[in-house]
């Protein structure tokens, strides 16, 4: 959760307002979350959790709905008390900002409910929706004053993505702005809410052997991987009008980025981090699209493998135009024009249906000279990485070299692993309690602002034109449960630089 030394407190008794509660993301983990939470007795006393239904949902056939996705998808072992007492408290309302008139009933419906649970009127709307729903829903609950802050907090929780390019995510923020004020939005990103990737503060900051050394003197360059082995599934209308670029980018692969190359806050509130991560990221070196061609590739998945299962092409997965040219692969090269970072090359790779799942950055020090080693038997030595993973285990990894038993100089590489698992006695979680937990506490240290939103569309933007343009020219084919385009080698092969193996 944000960085402190203080007890965890209870969050102030509060309504939790789920718009799309009966889809996917509220079922596998939104309510596993709340679940997690009130495990934890991190939940308010007095706590109100309230889905805004289609019509005819009663609250008792909402509660029996939540129940049955709380045993599917729960990360624990479900206690039947805690369940209940958590869903006990679930009551329906019908809301639908096609029918205006519904949200006037609603607030009433939310006023009365708050009077009876004693919750003071502090609300938290999480908007479990497409993002079409976004501004529609937002502009109802500022058109009723559901958003208005009169001794109490209103807050609104805003799932990815964000817009879909810097034009569509002005637009979002300028409109959002009209209604309510900055501290109140919520940009959620999952990522954010992994316990390795808010270490990465702590461990830049908190420790006096890294931050000397963490700058373009010492590092040579930085990989940023974000892969999974699925494949589009049954998202492919999604997934074919968004691509892999825009899934991503943005959000996830920036989020680490600017975790990984911000300045010292001046202090660990929200305003310094965030300030920090904006600023970075506007330091992204803006490129044109002659610029963005050379340093990108892009690739879309074919028929294969991945372990047992059969992937079909990309382009035959339901829901996806026969035609498309949408990448189901990323890969970028990006440079900071900052102080600490000029020069340092900054390699972003993301896509599906690969033959490994993993998130990690992986940060390459500058080779030591051989000089002094020249008389030995050593050709090259192990290459200096320290490896920053969330995924398929949340850990640091260190590789170094050091000599061989024996009576002459041989030297190998060898490893330094630290695992979360191996020192920490956790509860297997969702990733979205520390998130939702801030939210109602206020603490937004871990959620994006406007700036820093379209700071990094701003970045990707010329990568978005320059595709666009090029249409079917360019796009690379791969095979599902490979490691991607030959050409993503290339990218970092020119450099004399090569990714970091999936497998």
């Amino acid at each position: 959760m944000a960085i402190s030394t203080s007890v965890q407190k209870k969050p102030d008794p509060c309504s939790f307002v789920i718009f799309g509660v009966t889809g996917d993301l509220t079922h596998r983990l939104v309510i596993p979350a709340l679940y997690n939470l009130a495990a934890s007795n991190l939940l308010p006393d007095k706590f109100c959790l309230v889905g805004v239904a289609r019509k005819g949902t009663t609250s008792e056939k909402l509660r029996a709905d939540l129940m049955q996705g709380l045993r599917k998808f729960a990360t624990r072992a479900v206690d039947e008390a805690i369940a209940k007492r958590l869903l006990d408290c679930v009551t329906a309302i019908e809301a639908d900002p096609r029918e205006p008139e519904s949200f006037d009933t609603m607030r009433d419906q939310l006023d009365k409910l708050e009077a009876a649970r004693g919750t003071g009127g502090n609300r938290l709307f999480y908007l479990a929706t497409p993002p079409g729903a976004f501004l529609p829903i937002s502009r109802e609950l500022g058109r009723t004053g559901m958003l208005k802050e009169n001794g109490m907090w209103r807050r609104l929780v805003v799932e990815k993505p964000f817009g879909t390019d810097l034009a569509s995510a002005r637009a979002l923020n300028g409109a959002l702005l009209q209604l309510m004020d900055e501290h109140q939005i919520y940009r959620i990103d999952h990522y954010l809410g992994k316990e390795t990737v808010q270490n990465i503060l702590v461990l830049r900051f908190a420790n006096g052997m890294f931050e000397p050394i963490w700058n373009r003197n010492h590092i040579d360059h930085i990989q940023i991987t974000v892969d999974e082995k699925l494949g589009v599934g049954h998202r492919g209308s999604f997934y074919d009008s968004t691509g892999a670029l825009r899934d991503m980018v943005p959000n996830h692969l920036f989020q680490l980025l600017s975790l990984v190359t911000m300045e010292p806050p001046v202090k660990f509130d929200a305003h310094s981090v965030r300030s920090e991560k904006a600023e970075v990221l506007s330091a992204i070196q803006r490129q044109s699209e002659a610029d963005a061609l050379n340093n990108s590739v892009r690739g879309q998945y074919l028929a294969g493998k991945i372990g047992d299962t059969d992937l079909e092409d990309y382009r035959k997965t339901e829901d996806v135009k026969p035609g498309s040219t949408t990448e189901t692969y990323a890969a970028l090269k990006l440079t900071i024009d900052n102080w600490r970072w000029a020069g340092v090359p900054f390699y972003l790779r993301t896509g599906k249906a690969l033959c490994a799942k993993r998130t990690e950055i992986a940060i390459k020090f500058k080779q030591a000279p051989f000089a002094m080693f020249r008389d030995t038997p050593v050709d090259r030595l192990s290459q200096n990485f320290m490896i920053i993973s969330t995924e398929p285990t949340e850990g640091i990894e260190l590789q170094f070299n050091t000599k061989v038993p024996g009576p002459t100089i041989n030297i190998d590489g060898v490893e330094m692993k630290f695992r979360y698992k191996d020192y920490f006695k956790a509860e297997p979680s969702t990733g979205y309690e520390t998130l939702i937990y801030d939210c109602m506490i206020g603490d937004n240290i871990l959620f994006q602002r406007a700036d820093g939103v379209e700071a990094g569309w701003q970045a990707v933007q010329p990568f978005l034109d320059a595709w666009k343009k090029a249409g079917a020219d360019g796009l690379e084919n791969y095979k599902a449960g490979s490691e991607g385009p030959a050409k993503a080698e290339e990218l970092l092969a020119r450099d004399g630089r090569s990714w970091r193996k999936l497998g």
